[in-house]
């Protein structure tokens, strides 16, 4: 029997993204401009593309949804700020693909100040950009710099007739990424759903799991439910890694039997409105875990909760990842995988065999998500608003001097967390995680 569909939160407001925008243009120099590039379709073979996402800096600003678009932000311009270029209206090329908004669509339905078709953007653009001195953009993005470069080279061809191309190109990404980092009421609502979505997939897997099957069956039973839901997929390649692939950090493969006795590890998230869940849930694939399975899951628990419970305004990243470090060597101590004193274990890195990555990412519109992780060359303090995840694991190879109880053995634990004022809130809460949890879940599914 198929699950009843949650109710979805709402969507951005346009008057959302219209105090975006307004706050951008409200850090930009006098005469500046901001152009930003969407994103465009991508070819998958031949005359087959990708599903279309948007890119995540262009969707911030404008929460348009249609290839090719480009957006200007012009500070103080009387006949409006913000200007959109979208695809033409055809209505040959709609009965292919699907309706177009047009510009007057753009305008209507997503609250820009003016929009045109892109058949006039050449004769457009330069004359728009005309008098700005500053042009704000992504310095990082080859295509975005060709236009800005091709549209200063048609002003300076034009200066004796009084025209002014811009004098420097700054770099867009600092400013906007930055405000990308804090999370509205709006995003946060979008992200708790993601967060649910998501925990509710693994849930799903973890029922779904027993011996004989294959790691693709979980892909299957996890990403059913993400449509189930109503996200857009998973919000990155799912990893489904049973037995030793649970240490490949990247796994995808997903082609491998389960067996009986092996764990099997799942990372996995839904992406609903471009928002990304991120979950990572490690779990017995007969049900029940083995005592070094349990042994070293429960290292990696304690390190995890304990470094959950950190999260509150004025903690660093770097703080909670030096927490997982020292509680990890300290496990993998106690069960005679690393010999002699955890501040020394610490110092020489020798826990890197087994733990090769760090503990947190921001999350939001990308899963890996923008913003600095230093401000002025030290640690950034959290605030409330941000987003991250918390996900310790440890990795033990498949070597001779290994214990043969742990060989082969990976584990990840990771949850999405929002920091408020009061300290934190998990968003993903609703997928188990404790032995006896994950065991009564699977013998009683």
């Amino acid at each position: 029997m198929l699950p009843d569909p949650l109710p979805r939160p709402a969507t951005i407001s346009n008057d959302e993204y219209r105090a975006r925008r307004a706050s951008l243009m409200a850090q930009l120099p006098a005469d500046s401009a901001v152009l930003l590039m969407g994103a465009s379709l991508v070819t998958r073979s031949r005359d087959s593309d990708y599903p279309f996402r948007q890119n995540s800096d262009f969707h911030y600003l404008t929460g348009f949804p249609e290839p090719d678009a480009l957006l200007l932000l012009l500070p103080g311009r009387s006949d409006g700020e913000s200007v959109l270029f979208c695809q033409d209206r055809d209505p040959t090329l709609e009965a292919w693909t699907g309706i177009r908004l047009g510009a007057e669509g753009a305008v209507r339905e997503h609250g820009v100040d003016q929009a045109f078709e892109n058949a006039e953007r050449d004769d457009l653009l330069a004359a728009l950009l005309d008098g700005r001195t500053t042009l704000y953009l992504m310095l990082a993005d080859p295509e975005a710099m060709a236009l800005a470069d091709e549209v200063r080279g048609q002003l300076t061809a034009r200066v004796r007739q009084g025209a002014r191309p811009a004098d420097a190109f700054a770099d867009l990404a600092p400013l906007l990424h930055e405000a990308r980092l804090i999370k509205s009421q709006g995003e946060l609502a979008l992200m708790r759903h993601a967060a649910e979505i998501s925990a509710r997939g693994h849930v799903r897997a973890m029922r779904a799991a027993r011996p004989g099957l294959a790691e693709y069956h979980l892909q299957a039973e996890l990403e059913h439910e993400f449509r189930w839901q109503g996200a857009s997929g998973p919000a990155y390649a799912t990893i489904v890694g049973g037995g030793a692939s649970a240490c490949v950090l990247h796994y995808i493969e997903n082609n491998q039997p389960l067996r009986d006795g092996e764990l099997v590890l799942i990372d996995a998230g839904a992406e609903l409105d471009l928002y990304a869940g991120d979950i990572t849930r490690t779990f017995p694939v007969g049900g029940r875990f083995s005592e070094a399975q349990r042994a070293l899951y429960e290292v990696v628990l304690e390190a995890q909760e304990r470094a959950v419970a950190a999260i509150q305004p004025g903690v660093t990243l770097i703080e909670i990842h030096e927490g997982v470090v020292h509680d990890l060597t300290a496990g993998l101590i106690r069960l005679g995988l690393l010999q002699g004193e955890v501040s020394a274990r610490v110092e020489d890195a020798s826990f890197k065999r087994f733990y090769l990555h760090s503990t947190s990412h921001w999350l939001g519109l990308d899963v890996h998500d923008v913003g600095a992780y230093r401000h002025n060359g030290s640690p950034r303090p959290l605030v409330p608003g941000m987003v991250l995840t918390v996900e310790p694991g440890l990795y033990v190879p498949a070597d001779d001097d290994i214990p043969a109880d742990f060989r082969g053995i990976g584990i990840r634990i990771e949850d999405d967390v929002a920091v408020t004022d009061a300290g934190h809130e998990v968003l993903t809460a609703g997928v188990p995680k404790g032995v006896r949890e994950i065991e009564s879940l699977m013998v009683n599914k």
